[in-house]
């Protein structure tokens, strides 16, 4: 399967944090001839059938949810009121459309509404809405309209109703949860070109669930895994549409992100020279981008035993944590060669020496 239509695939599925089944099951038949296990945290462990078992192991991470909402109560009216999973501004929440999946697995489609400003007060149109203000209205009229007909139950996961598109002109893909579907894109191609390759270290794929909700599917599986390197994929935010280009240092199309500062992880300046130098031995553009907010499952692993060396691949998107992102596919497929060969490049010998 092509890079194009791998992404495109892992876009348009669902899943909200706790709820991303629908990913992992799409990972297991694309990966299939591989060995898989899933732990009650819903983070899904993919290594090869011929294991080196006396290599370092490499941990290929990335997170299978996304930002969405879960249903909080049935109205009498019939709308939903609902809140949020994962860091959503309430900006970017009014007047786009949403699919409930209730516990059938039927999605259900709606619409998130506020009071329209004809009825507002000054003071309700000079400010933001809160989340409390917000409902999902599905076109019912009753409680038992929506119960009824819909099968809405308190607990159902919400995520954006949005369909990727990619623009050949540009390069450039529109869609949803590329933060971090594009991580997953990396990782699956990574594996699925590694069943029967010899290489210096041992690659498990790692699929981590509600990275969204704090990290907590990756405090798991770090543990779990142990690995003597993490190498995370993550769909980052671009910063290209408000910082000038002096400022701008997640530009789309310009090439991978090593991210050497967030909340979360200070990287480690030798792990940095070492992809530094694989990225410029295979002509593959990158940029350095330094965070005083933010982080990704790196500040999970890094901490674990004696410390793990960890390296964040950012795949530069615009416009993360709402319904619609641009990326740029050239980035996609950068990240995904700096990947291989990270792996034929990195041994013990390497890894001791960070």
């Amino acid at each position: 399967m092509k890079t194009l239509q791998l992404i495109e695939k892992l876009s348009n599925l669902h899943g909200a944090p706790g709820h991303e089944d629908e990913v992992t099951d799409f990972v297991r038949d694309f990966l299939s001839g591989m060995n898989f296990e899933r732990d009650c945290m819903n983070n899904l462990f993919v290594r090869r059938k011929k294991v080196a078992r006396k290599s370092p192991v490499v941990a290929l991470d990335c997170h299978s949810d996304e930002v969405g909402f879960i249903v909080e109560n049935i109205n009498s009216n019939g709308t939903i009121s609902f809140l949020s999973l994962g860091r959503w501004h309430e900006a970017n929440i009014p007047a786009h459309a949403v699919l409930i999946k209730n516990f059938k697995g039927e999605y259900v489609k709606g619409v998130v509404a506020t009071k329209p400003p004809h009825f507002m007060s000054e003071e309700e149109r000079m400010r933001l809405p809160k989340i409390e203000d917000l409902v999902i209205d599905l076109g019912t009229r009753s409680y038992q309209e929506t119960v009824d007909l819909y099968s809405i139950e308190v607990g159902n996961p919400i995520t954006p109703d949005v369909s990727f598109v990619y623009d050949s002109r540009s390069g450039v893909m529109r869609g949803k949860a590329f933060d971090n579907r594009l991580g997953c894109a990396a990782v699956s191609s990574i594996m699925a070109s590694l069943k029967n390759l010899r290489l210096p270290v041992e690659p498990v794929g790692v699929f981590c669930s509600q990275e969204e909700g704090g990290l907590r599917g990756a405090q798991v599986a770090a543990r779990q895994v142990k690995p003597d390197f993490a190498l995370v994929f993550e769909g980052c935010p671009a910063d290209d549409t408000f910082k000038d280009k002096a400022k701008a240092h997640g530009i789309i199309g310009k090439g991978i992100q090593f991210r050497v500062l967030d909340a979360g992880m200070v990287s480690n300046p030798r792990v940095q020279a070492f992809a530094r130098k694989i990225a410029e031995e295979n002509n593959i553009p990158w940029q350095v981008i330094a965070r005083s907010n933010g982080q990704t499952n790196a500040a999970r692993y890094h901490l674990v035993e004696p410390g793990i060396p960890t390296l964040v691949v950012g795949i530069p998107a615009r416009y993360i944590h709402t319904h619609y992102s641009f990326a740029a596919l050239d980035d996609l497929e950068n990240a995904i060669l700096f990947g291989r060969k990270f792996l034929e490049a990195i041994n013990q010998k390497v890894i001791s020496e960070f």
